[in-house]
């Protein structure tokens, strides 16, 4: 403030000495000193803060390893990250802040907030920028089956089942989606026969994921239809089975029940990952699908990608998406093969450092803990009960350990019929089994929020008695 005061200062009476050279005052030339010198000031008081708070580094940080042409320059602009007052990115808010006891908990949904601690520990090891000129053109890699797949994120992908060894990625084609919604929409495109006289079957053993009968009756197509429970199917000819592995909502691991011959299965391993559930082998079907938003948290990133083994189903999953929307955002994909780079570089690095998080250590322990926390409350309350898991050999960690799936499937005891709406009634908003063809005793509950929701949620349901 007294450099500020002085420089003002001697800028004025400077204009004033020389107008009065001249015999007469120029109030203009005064105002448009001090207007230099308000900018001159403000410039320099920036440059402090820029050095000061070590904002230079971060303001000069370019994209490593850009994948949609020419690196950025040294003289990239600023990036375009939102961040909130306590220093993270997203805007939302800080998960330290206390909830009301009277708040409504909303575990309907599984949003992957749980994972945003982890991310703001990493700072800017998995921060991009990308600048204004750059990923201009619809087309990634023509020589590609999938030519909207960025080369870099196909690279990550791979570098990353390796690593975990959840996945066979040799001898697949990989088919980029918004989502791995939009993949499973893309896959019941390219299985459907183009000319058979009716719609073909789609089916998954309940309790299957609430959104597969949604999705696939949505259009109503006349390529495909939704037939319910693949328990029950028994109707011959071609049919798609879905198969979730650990399954959503209820998290036991799953093969495929259909028992006739005939039909093509899908594998959604969306959860299958070390937080979640020992890796007992390295999936190897047809058709697999995963996605940025369990596997990592960022659910935001809105992508996902197939593995797929023949060549004309991912050509024809590509079509989908083509006609869809036109590909899939580069941007997006820049973003999901830093987060997956540096996923990876923190789990490889931890045998060689004691310093550096393991993203799927972290996520385990996490997920032990909640579980733990949820078992005892369930304990306590007495009007509840849950899935019992076996424990299995991880291959990744190299020991045995229990499933800790994404998602509770809770059961109310006793008299309760509607246990959504009787948890609706303590303020906690669950999704009903019917929703996943199974009976509204049920209810899936999300693992994954936030500390504080978590926290408030097992208070509240312990405290439920009859």
């Amino acid at each position: 403030m007294m450099s500020k005061k002085v420089s003002v200062k001697g800028g004025a009476e400077g204009e004033k000495k020389k107008d009065s050279k001249k015999g007469s005052s120029s109030p203009s030339r005064v105002v448009m000193s001090l207007n230099h010198v308000l900018i001159l000031s403000v410039a320099l008081n920036v440059g402090f803060f820029i050095n000061h708070l070590g904002l230079k580094d971060f303001i000069n940080t370019s994209v490593s390893n850009s994948v949609c042409g020419e690196k950025p320059s040294k003289q990239t602009p600023f990036s375009s990250s939102l961040v909130t007052e306590n220093g993270g990115g997203g805007g939302i808010g800080d998960e330290q802040k206390l909830l009301p006891s009277d708040s409504v908990i909303n575990l309907d949904h599984g949003d992957p907030t749980m994972y945003e601690s982890f991310w703001r520990k990493m700072g800017d090891k998995a921060t991009i920028v990308i600048p204004g000129w750059q990923c201009l053109s619809y087309f990634s890699d023509i020589k590609q089956v999938c030519w909207f797949l960025e080369p870099d994120f196909a690279q990550e992908i791979i570098r990353l089942h390796k690593l975990v060894g959840n996945a066979n990625t040799k001898d697949r084609y990989i088919v980029v989606g918004t989502g791995s919604t939009q993949l499973f929409q893309a896959a019941l495109y390219a299985l459907s026969p183009s000319n058979a006289t009716e719609p073909i079957s789609v089916v998954s053993a309940a309790p299957y994921y609430s959104s597969y009968p949604l999705v696939t009756d949505f259009l109503k197509s006349g390529l495909y239809r939704w037939a319910g429970d693949a328990y029950t199917f028994n109707k011959e000819g071609p049919y798609i089975e879905l198969v979730t592995s650990p399954n959503n909502p209820d998290g036991y691991s799953r093969e495929s029940v259909v028992k006739h011959g005939g039909g093509t299965l899908v594998h959604d391993l969306a959860y299958y990952w070390p937080q979640y559930a020992p890796l007992t082998s390295m999936a190897d079907h047809e058709i697999m699908l995963f996605t940025v938003s369990k596997s990592t948290g960022h659910a935001g990133t809105r992508l996902g990608w197939a593995l797929v083994k023949d060549k004309e189903v991912a050509k024809k999953m590509t079509k989908y998406i083509e006609l869809n929307t036109i590909g899939v955002s580069k941007d997006s994909q820049l973003r999901a093969a830093k987060i997956l780079r540096t996923l990876t570089d923190s789990c490889e690095n931890m045998e060689k450092t004691d310093h550096t998080e393991c993203f799927f250590k972290d996520g385990h322990l996490i997920m032990a803990e909640r579980w733990g926390q949820l078992r005892d409350a369930v304990q306590r309350s007495g009007m509840f009960s849950l899935p019992q898991f076996s424990p299995d050999f991880c291959n990744y960690k190299g020991t045995v350990t229990e499933p800790h799936p994404a998602f509770a499937w809770l059961r109310c005891e006793g008299e309760v019929q509607d246990c959504e709406s009787f948890l609706k009634g303590h303020k906690i908003l669950t999704r009903s089994g019917r929703h996943f063809g199974e009976d509204p005793k049920y209810v899936r509950v999300s693992m994954l929020d936030r500390n504080e929701s978590f926290k408030l949620f097992v208070e509240r349901l312990s405290s439920i008695h009859s």
